[in-house]
């Protein structure tokens, strides 16, 4: 189990490296699925190894094990055929090769338990990895949206109430701009309207003049 271990442990240092340093989520999220993949195909590859370990020290054992049931066959052989010096051969090579067999079994044995844990730890990698990546475009796309609150957030930050009070200040200028415009131009309809009055009375003043010259011309 060392080799998961060890994964375990790159796993979680290659992380908190990338936590330490990295600013954008987004890359961070990245950065964690891709590390759990290279975590898995580590853990796959040592899974294989441990895998081919037991089918060898299982090949092994039955070997032994249909060793020592010839051996003990044969000692039967010679047994019957009278042959007591054969058959003690034949049981003196079985009891070797059950001494190996005893520590093939339990070799065997040990591998097939490793092989099962490391199986099921792979297969939790797996699980993990496979939930990581439906997350993945959760999480960037959640990231996105805070981004743009803190963006908007900040933007609408900088509108102060000064920066208001100033805007309401310089409606107040255009508003008094249009105003004495207004005033101007009337004041100026109202001039001409003088004028123009002040000129009707002095053509009228003209034709009486006129008037009053021709009625004394008449009565010379």
């Amino acid at each position: 189990m060392g080799i998961f271990n060890r994964i375990a442990d790159i796993f979680k240092s290659n992380i908190n490296d990338a936590l330490d340093k990295a600013e954008d989520p987004e890359k961070m999220i990245k950065l964690m699925v891709i590390e759990m993949q290279e975590a898995l195909t580590k853990s796959t590859s040592a899974l294989a190894q441990a895998m081919g370990n037991e089918k060898r020290l299982e090949r092994q054992y039955l070997q032994l094990q249909s060793s020592s049931e010839d051996m003990q066959g044969k000692a039967m052989i010679a047994l019957k055929a009278g042959n007591e010096t054969l058959a003690k051969t034949a049981l003196t090579k079985k009891s070797q090769v059950d001494q190996q067999l005893t520590q093939y079994k339990q070799m065997y044995d040990t591998a097939s338990t490793t092989t099962a844990q490391m199986r099921s730890q792979v297969e939790k990698l797996k699980t993990k990895l496979d939930e990581a990546r439906m997350k993945e475009s959760t999480l960037i796309a959640r990231s996105q949206h805070a981004k743009a609150q803190t963006q908007i957030a900040k933007s609408v930050g900088g509108f102060d109430d000064n920066a208001f009070a100033k805007f309401d200040k310089m409606e107040q200028k255009v508003l008094k701009a249009e105003a004495e415009a207004q005033a101007f131009t009337e004041l100026s309809a109202s001039n001409t309207s003088m004028d123009d009055q002040f000129a009707e009375l002095e053509k009228t003043s003209q034709v009486d003049n006129e008037l009053a010259k021709l009625k004394a011309m008449l009565n010379q």
